[in-house]
């Protein structure tokens, strides 16, 4: 009588293993599982971001002569209640509304110009932001308008998005020349615990096709040395979800492999067990 509970017995056995199995800690959580103490990663060759097309930049001039700059600058404007204004339509309102002020921008046609006060077309396409700078700066001093010009150039409307598995999905702004991939996931918050931290992928569109680079979190070598770490404007990262995740898209799609259930499942069992063997 005995040997025929065996074959039960073994049952139970089973599901508690698999109750247990299904609460062990998952091991592709942790970044940089490669790195140790001391660790030397050399990131891949910076790639600064080179102006294209529909990009937006500010350009301000400086010298010893404000008057004389005053006619290469654009003027600011305010933002009050989600209209611009500028801001000599805001003087002598008397308002109290706090507002911010912005200097207006050029934005690069589609033959990578900006048309620049008294200077003209200006092509800035494929200059970083410091090359700009120069190029202006050196047009100034050759047309005799300028003798002490300091030129600033910043970006405006560069940005990136993030989609997936992160806290916070969305577009974000790119505020500096080296932004890594690092930058781009704390903004949108960090991953979620669903989302899989091996399998993150990185669209960039070059003006010609699209390259599609795949980023491992866990594996810092392989990470740095990605031509995705560092980001460009217009990239489109996106973080897969894991196995959870996608069984959650389904109906009671993720109950079988469940801690709860499978814990139910040797509950039961073992309640039946006892029941048997009185």
């Amino acid at each position: 009588m005995k040997q025929s509970f065996r074959p039960f017995r073994a049952a139970i056995f089973g599901l508690v293993l698999a109750a247990m199995a299904s609460c062990a800690t998952p091991a592709n959580i942790s970044y940089f599982q490669d790195a140790v103490n001391d660790t030397t990663l050399t990131p891949a060759k910076a790639q600064p971001i080179r102006l294209k097309p529909m990009d937006q930049i500010s350009v301000i001039v400086n010298s010893r002569d404000p008057q004389v700059t005053a006619m290469f600058n654009l003027p600011y404007y305010t933002t009050r209640i989600g209209e611009a204004q500028t801001l000599t339509s805001m003087a002598g309102t008397g308002s109290s509304l706090t507002a911010s002020n912005s200097i207006s921008g050029y934005t690069v046609d589609s033959n990578g110009y900006i048309d620049f006060p008294v200077i003209g077309p200006i092509l800035v396409a494929d200059r970083t932001r410091e090359q700009t700078a120069e190029h202006i700066k050196e047009l100034l001093i050759e047309s005799r308008q300028i003798k002490d010009p300091v030129v600033t150039v910043e970006f405006m409307n560069l940005g990136f998005s993030v989609l997936g598995e992160v806290t916070r999905p969305g577009r974000f702004k790119i505020d500096r020349d080296r932004f890594t991939i690092l930058d781009a996931i704390g903004l949108a918050g960090d991953l979620t615990i669903n989302g899989q931290r091996e399998d993150v992928t990185l669209i960039r569109h070059d003006g010609k096709k699209d390259h599609i680079y795949k980023i491992n979190l866990l594996d810092a070598r392989q990470m740095y040395a990605s031509p995705a770490f560092y980001v460009q404007q217009g990239d489109v990262i996106y973080v897969t979800p894991n196995d959870k995740r996608r069984r959650e898209a389904t109906v009671n799609g993720n109950n079988v492999r469940s801690s709860s259930f499978w814990v139910s499942i040797a509950s039961l069992a073992t309640s039946i067990a006892v029941l048997i063997f009185k």
